[in-house]
């Protein structure tokens, strides 16, 4: 593949000698395995973010870090060979965040790029690159924005990761399974998985703090986290399967400890804000992402206060599905949301959320069999912030969505009972980087669904991400897709490009 001068410089260690004097303790090894990251951008500030660990994949989850305090000095340059010192400061490290740094950056120049690296006990992290947001007033002419999901360490190599480094992003979108609860063995694809998880399925922090680094260990990801600035939401598999606020896929009287340790794993190995830091069961992670007046980015959390799957979950012709008083949003979070629509000055309303939006039927009949854990299975909870974004008049609205291991492209309706029923606004769905495997594709990009669901417009099935590119005139959507994952170095290419045009709600295929 062929990879940029920049791109291989993020992912390696500056060679420029950091001005920094030796501790008399030193650790025994280079601490930086995790690589590093940057997140949550604003028009002053953004986070930059790594953990320490010696040893990632320690059973306790903390790395083979000492139990002591680590100082840790970060610069940041406005060269990436960091001639240019923009600032520079130190943070402390410490075993009960485990060795884990958020630095939040306040004061800096808006619609800037940035260039950033950490030091500990004389050791050097890699490079990163990050940039603050736009000015909130201002109209940027694009922005170059990619979104991926579901990446089972088990399933396939990452490449899709490396890949979408390559294309240098200006924002990177993950929209949950960053990682995956199982025991090596259980969630297995045809042919035996290519690779294994390490310790046991995640029930305690130690094991999802372990198998957050297991994950981060891998160069693909750690390449896609250094080359641009990510906004992350969780799904289930961050905490196990088809969780609903405190239910549990199965009975377990333990599941609120393990929901707080998982929350504050994900903290520890996120670039997120302090507001996100977890008070035990409970995390804010709603919140807006502006791109001046280009794009709002409405980042949701549909798992953290939804109802309970209706009917036991699963497909099925349900009547939870349509009770106007379940949510999968929770009515704090729906208020803001719709609060957010009428306040909205930005060229694209984005909501960059988890489970399928628009209806997928999948039955042909009179019956409604649908997903009791996407939308679908809200059905209310989702007409309500629909209405929301029309009434608002809202100028486009885009859903993206990840978690069903495939690419899709739908259209948006006022009223899912009236196959006649305007379009008023667009979903692209991102396939898994890794989850499910291979996957294979589908001539003519159409599923057999779309026969009682027109406006199903594409659909593939296999892994990848999407890139966007998000003008005033049109966002611009290529559905990349790899022809396998089970073994290394897959070459990656454009299945289907979409366009949505400013004030057209629907979708445009060009190619």
């Amino acid at each position: 593949m062929s990879v940029s001068r920049r791109t291989l410089l993020v992912g390696s260690a500056a060679a420029t000698a950091f001005p920094f004097s030796l501790p008399a303790t030193p650790l025994r090894s280079d601490p930086f395995t995790l690589g590093v990251a940057s997140g949550d951008p604003e028009p002053d500030g953004v986070v930059l973010w790594t953990r320490l660990a010696v040893s990632p994949l320690a059973e306790d989850g903390l790395g083979g870090m000492a139990s002591r305090p680590i100082k840790v000095e970060w610069e940041l340059a406005a060269d990436e060979r960091f001639r240019r010192i923009v600032r520079r400061g130190s943070a402390t490290a410490v075993p009960a965040r485990a060795h884990s740094v958020h630095v939040v950056l306040n004061g800096l120049p808006a619609g800037h790029e940035f260039f950033y690296r950490f030091k500990a006990d004389g050791y050097v992290s890699p490079v990163g690159r990050t940039r603050t947001a736009p000015p909130l007033h201002a109209l940027p002419a694009a922005l170059r924005m990619s979104f991926a999901s579901c990446s089972q360490y088990e399933h396939g190599y990452f490449t899709a990761y490396q890949h979408l480094a390559a294309d240098e992003p200006e924002l990177i979108l993950h929209l949950g399974d960053y990682q995956y609860e199982y025991q090596a063995g259980v969630y297995t694809i045809p042919g035996g998985n290519p690779r294994d998880h390490q310790g046991p399925e995640t029930v305690t922090l130690a094991n999802y703090r372990q198998r957050h680094a297991q994950y981060k260990t891998d160069p693909d990801l750690q390449a896609a986290h250094a080359v641009a600035p990510w906004a992350v939401v969780f799904d289930d598999h961050e905490i196990e399967n088809n969780w609903a606020d405190e239910v549990p896929e199965q009975p377990d009287p333990d599941f609120p400890a393990r929901r707080a340790a998982a929350f504050q794993a994900y903290y520890e190995n996120m670039p997120l804000r302090r507001r996100s830091l977890p008070q035990g069961i409970d995390m804010q992670l709603y919140r807006r992402i502006k791109w001046g007046r280009l794009a709002t980015f409405h980042m949701l959390d549909t798992r953290q206060y939804r109802d309970d799957q209706g009917c036991g979950d699963g497909y099925k012709d349900c009547p939870a599905a349509i009770d106007p008083a379940r949510s999968i949003t929770g009515a704090s979070q729906e208020q803001w949301l719709l609060d957010g629509f009428r306040r909205s000055d930005a060229r694209w309303d984005v909501l960059g959320q988890q489970v399928f939006f628009g209806q997928r039927d999948n039955n042909s009949g009179p019956a409604k069999v649908v997903s009791m854990d996407s939308w679908d299975g809200y059905a209310a909870s989702r007409d309500r912030i629909i209405r929301g974004w029309v009434d608002a008049g809202v100028r486009n609205p885009v859903v993206l969505t990840g978690d069903v291991h495939a690419h899709w492209a739908d259209e948006l309706k006022l009223d899912w009972n009236d196959p006649t029923s305007r379009t008023v606004g667009t979903e692209l769905v991102c396939s898994s980087i890794t989850s499910t495997g291979d996957g294979a594709d589908v001539v003519g990009g159409r599923h057999p669904w779309t026969d009682w669901n027109p406006h199903l417009r594409f659909y593939n099935n296999q892994r990848g991400y999407v890139r966007t590119t998000i003008t005033r005139e049109s966002m611009t959507a290529d559905f990349r897709v790899l022809p396998y994952v089970t073994r290394a170095g897959a070459p990656v290419h454009t299945r289907a490009t979409f366009v949505i045009e400013d004030r057209v709600p629907g979708l445009h295929q060009t190619a």
